[in-house]
């Protein structure tokens, strides 16, 4: 079987606009969607398992950076991204990520599924039962709050193999008093960064490995990315529309659907 199976090809298509939109919406990277549809389609088509789960996870971020371009375009056009405050995020975000990756190195995956699970549940929870309202104080923007954010969104996000928009939309609409929308807005652009030099980490790790699938630079497999792309695309910009016309109350209990979701795939999956 090839990329080019016509049941592979729908499941591009359909998924590939599922995690767009999703993206969009939420300003997460659509990877929760994306790395499960790369895993079964590998496998169909017979990738190495040396190499399958990088390439999924490779494939997957060089998908997402476009996709988070054309979010932030969106959003930034909403008046829901601030670039100053990206800035400070995303410089926190590799200091975070470079301590995480090192941090998940202290603890088995099985362990590190679970703490993970719960700590998304009790996000979850606290997004439904004290988050929904727009917070009424001013914004918690300084340069040390925002950098932190950054740091912690960052080191989970590597610690955890998990976008990192997951977890710093929650932080910036609990810790510093975001509305949703901005969060989402600046998460998009985040996720541009983080998404970008993950992509060039693994493009030079697995650099003419002799295991990788045909077309692939690195673990980047690019047929797949000009398959899946067009699609996500379209549902990007559908998500964000969709995003716009959401209230604060809805987007807050449709990302905390999401976390849920989220939680009970790595916790039922953990062993």
């Amino acid at each position: 079987m090839t990329f080019w199976a016509p049941q592979v090809l729908v499941g591009f298509a359909v998924l590939g606009v599922c995690a767009g939109c999703l993206s969009g919406l939420l300003g997460i990277g659509g990877g929760v969607i994306l790395v499960p549809l790369f895993l079964w389609c590998f496998h169909l088509v017979g990738v190495s398992s040396d190499v399958l789960v990088h390439c999924a996870f490779a494939t997957s971020l060089a998908i997402i950076i476009p996709t988070s371009i054309s979010n932030t375009l969106g959003h930034r056009a909403r008046g829901h991204v601030d670039l100053q405050q990206v800035i400070y995020l995303a410089v926190g975000s590799a200091l975070g990520a470079l301590l995480g990756a090192w941090g998940a190195t202290l603890l088995s995956g099985p362990v590190l599924k679970i703490l993970f699970g719960v700590m998304q549940l009790a996000v979850a929870a606290k997004l439904v039962f004290g988050g929904m309202a727009p917070a009424e104080e001013p914004p918690k923007d300084t340069i040390a709050t925002l950098f932190t954010v950054g740091c912690v969104s960052g080191a989970f996000s590597a610690f955890f193999g998990i976008g990192g928009g997951v977890i710093a939309v929650p932080l910036m609409v609990l810790l510093l008093n975001f509305p949703i929308h901005l969060a989402v807005g600046n998460s998009s652009a985040l996720i541009v960064v983080s998404s970008f030099t993950g992509t060039l980490a693994y493009i030079y790790n697995g650099w003419n490995l002799p295991q990788l699938p045909h077309g692939a630079v690195g673990f980047v497999v690019i047929p797949v990315v000009l398959l899946v792309l067009p699609f996500s695309l379209v549902g990007s910009r559908m998500g964000v529309r969709l995003a716009g016309t959401f209230s604060h109350a809805r987007l807050v209990k449709v990302f905390a659907v999401l976390l849920v979701l989220v939680a009970i795939r790595l916790m039922t999956t953990a062993y």
